[in-house]
């Protein structure tokens, strides 16, 4: 009897640890997803609210750096490397923190965003980029600290960071003219010999139409794609069209090939498929 009543007080308080009570969060987390131009832009960020105190200069202090937001970092990542008052910031995830003056915020895209709130140890070398914000007073009070990806246009979009009666604003520009110009080069000119040797390749593999993929693969080949692996697939294509003159060739030029690279796997199923086919 001991042991049980031992065992179903062990239990109780097992699981009064193990019970988590679920309430809301005083600063809740916001993610925001957002295309501009042809760049996506994530936003992580945790939402104070005002709660009837004095934000700026008092709460967030002038010229201090701020966590901007609340509890872990506020993080922001780009899919590619854009501008920001002519500055290249890379693609990749970054912690803002600001510092907000009386007349201007300057922000700062910190490379380490792990921490919570601000760095034990900020490190200048980690600051990827430095801006400056320009400043609005608002007609009305924004209770909650908001932070939007607004005025969003093909080549640029706005970081806008709203508290109070404070408007902070940020303009940055991504590479949409480039990556679309790029696109339509790469389209209009036709496939590449990567595009014809994957397009071949799959054929090949699902046992589809052999004549369409040995034309494909010779497209490939012709426009400079001659490494030991596509011609490889050349060779196959060629054995099961029944041009067995024309696989044992390739086979040999895909086994030079993959000896000069020192890729053994290559020289062993060139040199099995030659045995094959009666040539060594």
């Amino acid at each position: 009897m001991k042991k049980l009543i031992l065992f179903l007080c062990t239990a109780g308080v097992m699981s009064a640890a193990q019970a988590q009570v679920q309430a809301p969060q005083p600063s809740p987390f916001t993610k925001i997803e957002q295309k501009v131009g042809l760049t996506d832009v994530t936003l992580e960020y945790s939402r104070p609210g005002m709660r009837d105190r004095e934000i700026f200069g008092d709460l967030v202090p002038f010229g201090e750096v701020w966590r901007t937001g609340a509890n872990e970092n506020t993080k922001i990542t780009f899919s590619d490397d854009i501008t920001i008052q002519g500055k290249e910031l890379k693609a990749g995830t970054y912690a803002i923190y600001t510092i907000p003056k009386e007349n201007e915020w300057e922000v700062l895209f910190y490379s380490d965003a792990s921490n919570w709130g601000n760095p034990v140890e900020w490190k200048e070398e980690k600051v990827a980029l430095k801006a400056t914000a320009e400043l609005m007073e608002l007609p009305f009070e924004m209770e909650t600290f908001t932070i939007l990806i607004d005025d969003l246009q093909n080549n640029s979009a706005s970081l806008n960071f709203i508290w109070d009666t404070t408007l902070a604003s940020l303009t940055f520009d991504v590479p949409t003219e480039a990556k679309a110009m790029a696109s339509i080069k790469k389209v209009m000119n036709g496939p590449g010999a990567g595009d014809y040797f994957a397009a071949a390749s799959y054929y090949h593999d699902e046992k589809k139409d052999l004549e369409k993929a040995y034309e494909w693969i010779n497209k490939s080949v012709e426009m400079g794609n001659n490494a030991y692996w596509v011609l490889r697939r050349k060779s196959l294509i060629e054995a099961d069209l029944g041009k067995k003159e024309e696989a044992i060739a390739t086979a040999k030029k895909s086994l030079e090939a993959a000896e000069k690279a020192g890729n053994q796997d290559y020289v062993k199923m060139n040199k099995d498929s030659l045995k094959e086919w009666g040539a060594l």
